[in-house]
């Protein structure tokens, strides 16, 4: 049977890198996210390529909803034997003027949403030795510097986003070893060319990481690397 491979939070650099690289080790590729109409154009890329890709529509910060998209894309493409996390919020920018909402959307994503599709895709990945395969982000570590460019910037929220996440892998990692599920992390050092973040000076290409995804699954080891 056809391995899938579940993209949460779906965009157009590292996620989609991943989805097209092991879409070509032959994986099916489920594409997670909000905006349909951009998901629908990256599965008509992916399928030009020989990649079995469909669209699924999600709240990732609403449990409930993850876990009826976990058992929509069992239905639809077969049990899951990956799942990678690249949702986040993004908000709360400035902690001293965050509103409540804000704060919890931070958590909601990163750790609930992440930890409920664990939770509902563990059957498929205990019996697929699977891997959740969890894309971090370097404000998680505490340095002087990185806590300065957060503040001034307007990512405080992600930092704490991405700190709580990081621990919620290195958790996970250890928890589901025994189980033969592999969990680990690609904590991002820099800004991936074409997405969001980059402003003209990304210095990151998306393929780089999705490789490094790719050796970290093969490897099965790590709870947590660091690109580049």
């Amino acid at each position: 049977m056809t391995p899938t491979l579940v993209v949460c939070g779906h965009g157009p650099g590292i996620s989609d890198a991943v989805a097209r690289r092991f879409g070509k080790q032959g994986f099916a590729v489920a594409l997670v996210a909000r905006n349909v109409a951009r998901m629908t154009a990256a599965a008509t890329s992916l399928k030009a390529a020989g990649i079995t890709a469909q669209v699924f529509a999600c709240d990732l910060g609403a449990p409930e909803s993850v876990r009826s998209l976990i058992r929509e894309v069992r239905a639809s493409l077969g049990p899951i034997a990956v799942l990678h996390w690249n949702a986040y919020a993004n908000g709360a920018g400035d902690l001293l003027t965050a509103s409540t909402e804000e704060l919890r959307a931070a958590f909601d994503v990163s750790v609930v949403g992440l930890v409920t599709a664990v939770q509902e895709s563990l059957p498929d990945l205990k019996a697929r030795k699977g891997a959740v395969l969890v894309t971090g982000g370097a404000l998680a570590y505490y340095h002087a510097g990185m806590e300065s460019y957060a503040a001034r910037g307007g990512r405080m929220g992600l930092s704490i986003e991405k700190a709580a996440q990081l621990k919620t892998v290195g958790l996970l990692h250890q928890r589901l070893a025994p189980e033969g599920v592999y969990v680990g992390e690609v904590v991002v050092g820099g800004t991936v060319k074409g997405t969001s973040f980059d402003s003209g000076h990304g210095n990151l290409d998306a393929s780089d990481i999705a490789d490094r995804f790719w050796e970290i699954y093969q490897r099965r080891t790590e709870a947590s690397v660091n690109f580049p």
